[in-house]
């Protein structure tokens, strides 16, 4: 209690001081104001060990704009180190002019020694209230996560007075934590929203990701009869209240059961929510680690968040890394959806915006994305900042995601503008697409016919998603032919899958700085960890010649082969090069677009089974790519 009371006084003298320095600011803000308006993109530091001193690490961003036009920016306030499970607060900054300044911290609710966390801010236009969905959790003191099954619960406060004072929290449980949402319970974290069309006009709507848990604890830390138990379900869900804030009940639900080898097909969490032009409700969140391909999921609710129209789908062409995002309507009557979140599949980093013209159906690729920032990036949340500009409120930092949290204002007009289709190359494989020439590669004289040249820097062919292309724990073949004289970099030729250590995987590349060739899978076999088998020539042949590769899974083995001979075999992994992870399939480019190969390829094939699953003869180019030499 002591401890508590000393923090909060050492932050009521922080603000204070913080204050009597601005005193001078107004005038100068004022003229900035002006000058600063039709900035296209501007961004700050908004919370910082360093700069906002009582907490080792802010996490969790949420922002809401409220009736009168304010902009209430929350975090998570962690006062030991950066651990989840922590004594943690509940922290607020109010801005009055759209983003561009911002009032000294102020804590909403404190943890004192507990975990009070996952901000979900819902501002009612009507009443002018802002209510905060917010989840409680025991403490720890030892940087580890809570246990399982951990006592979660929902609480809810209100601000009347425009976020300067907050209501005691009450506990929702008896309202929204259902016997089964024993285990994991998580609120958002990011902002909720008040419907404004259709017959439920009104409705406050947030989100929930819950688990469910089927044994029993015992008090003395023994395991009782049975065992311990295990999580046996995933819940994503949306909570809904047509009177204000009032009375809360459990809306739509998904459920998702998990077998008992600890697999499941799929964990909607950390759920972000957008009111579609036409009054549908759109929910995007984050995939955490289920058998579907792909890092986000999304659904849609026709009747105010009372039920999905489907069960959650997984988007395995967005490429996007485990982490929570935020969506944002935007443009006229909402129809432009907006995405923000990492746009490196490997780890959370490069924060980008990406557009959505159809509700989210489909999204844009990373290379029409807009980058915010290279650095580490993280959690994020979106606000309409002001008439002219979208605010982006961020975790990043160039060591670390969780160095600071930045906030960014941008125009519409700064994003990359919306562009037609690409040229596309023929793949000839049954029920297969065009596949999207990227760069401007062109088409060059082949060892046989005509080839496509890539120029190393942004050249590539990247196939559309289809089912098919996902190969599972199957037996493949992957070929291609192949010419280039690089002497460094990495080369790829073909990627298949996920990247990184961690992610279901196929590629060949060519690894000229170090003499070789090499063709690799990762796959992932019921709960087990991750395995890597790869196998690598002795020569990168980079002479500059026409040579084939051949990339074989099958008999127990992996073999590589060059010009028809076997150079390469291992022992075979079992498992699938193609669950729990984005998923694309490009020639000349890596997956995170971090390598570009420089050179020609031509005749790029998949079978599997007996059947085609890639056929890219790679010999003409639609859409007006001019010819190479």
């Amino acid at each position: 209690m002591l401890r508590s009371t000393l923090r909060a006084r050492l932050r009521s003298v922080v603000a204070a001081l913080a204050v009597a320095a601005a005193l001078p600011a107004p005038v100068a803000a004022h003229a900035a104001t002006a000058a600063q308006a039709d900035t296209a993109f501007e961004q700050q530091v908004l919370f910082k060990a360093s700069q906002d001193p009582g907490y080792a690490c802010y996490r969790i961003p949420a922002v809401v704009k409220t009736a009168k036009g304010t902009l209430l920016a929350f975090a998570e306030g962690r006062t030991n180190d950066c651990s989840d499970a922590g004594d943690i607060d509940i922290v607020v900054k109010r801005s009055e002019d759209g983003g561009r300044t911002w009032s000294p911290l102020q804590v909403v609710n404190e943890g004192a020694g507990d975990t009070h966390g996952n901000p979900a801010p819902i501002a009612d236009l009507r009443t002018g209230r802002i209510v905060l969905a917010e989840t409680y959790n025991t403490g720890r003191t030892d940087g580890k996560n809570c246990e399982v099954p951990c006592d979660r619960t929902p609480h809810l406060q209100y601000s009347d007075d425009d976020g300067r004072s907050w209501s005691a929290p009450r506990d929702l449980s008896d309202e929204l934590l259902p016997a089964d949402f024993n285990s994991w319970y998580a609120t958002g974290p990011v902002h909720g929203i008040q419907l404004t069309k259709g017959r439920h006009r009104g409705r406050l709507v947030f989100t929930v990701n819950a688990e469910t848990w089927n044994g029993e604890r015992s008090e003395m830390g023994v395991p009782p009869a049975g065992g311990w138990g295990r999580v046996t379900a995933n819940h994503a869900a949306l909570m809904v209240s047509d009177d204000h804030g009032e009375h809360w009940r459990v809306g739509a639900k998904d459920s998702w059961p998990i077998a008992d080898d600890g697999t499941f097909r799929q964990k909607p969490s950390e759920m972000t929510l957008a009111e579609r032009s036409d009054g549908t409700l759109y929910v995007s969140g984050r995939e955490q680690d289920g058998t579907d391909p792909g890092h986000r999921t999304h659904a849609v609710s026709r009747d105010g968040g009372d039920s999905f129209v489907r069960p959650f789908a997984a988007i395995p062409d967005l490429y996007v890394p485990q982490v929570q995002g935020s969506v944002l309507p935007v443009g006229k009557g909402g129809r432009q959806l907006l995405l923000a979140c990492p746009g490196d599949p490997d780890r959370r980093r490069t924060m980008t915006v990406r557009s959505s013209y159809d509700g989210g159906r489909t999204w844009e690729s990373f290379d029409r994305s807009t980058v915010v920032t290279t650095d580490w990036s993280g959690y994020s949340d979106l606000v309409q900042a002001d008439a002219g500009h979208v605010g982006l409120m961020y975790e990043g930092g160039a060591v670390d995601a969780r160095d600071e949290i930045r906030f960014a204002r941008f125009t519409l007009d700064w994003l990359k503008e919306r562009r037609g289709a690409d040229p596309t190359t023929d793949d000839r494989a049954p029920h297969a697409r065009g596949a999207a020439v990227l760069g401007g590669a062109s088409v060059t004289a082949g060892q046989v016919g005509r080839a496509l040249s890539f120029d190393g820097v942004d050249d590539a062919v990247r196939l559309p998603y289809r089912p098919e292309l996902a190969l599972g724990a199957r037996d493949f073949t992957a070929s291609l032919r192949f010419r280039y004289s690089a002497t460094s970099g990495e080369q790829p030729f073909l990627w298949m899958g996920g990247i990184g250590t961690t992610q279901p995987q196929v590629w060949l590349r060519g690894e000229p700085a170090s003499h070789r060739i090499t063709g690799l899978i990762t796959v992932r076999d019921g709960a087990n960890a991750p395995r890597t088998v790869s196998v690598s020539s002795s020569s990168a042949y980079n002479d500059g010649a026409w040579h084939q590769v051949e990339l074989r899974r099958g008999g127990g083995q992996l073999t590589l082969s060059i010009d028809g001979a076997v150079v390469k075999s291992a022992a075979d992994v079992p498992g699938s090069v193609s669950r729990n992870s984005p998923f694309g399939v490009h020639v000349g480019q890596r997956m995170d677009s971090r390598a570009f190969f420089a050179g020609a390829l031509d005749e790029v094939r998949v079978t599997s089974g007996g059947r085609s699953v890639v056929s890219l003869p790679l010999d003409r180019v639609r859409g007006g790519l001019p010819e190479g030499p």
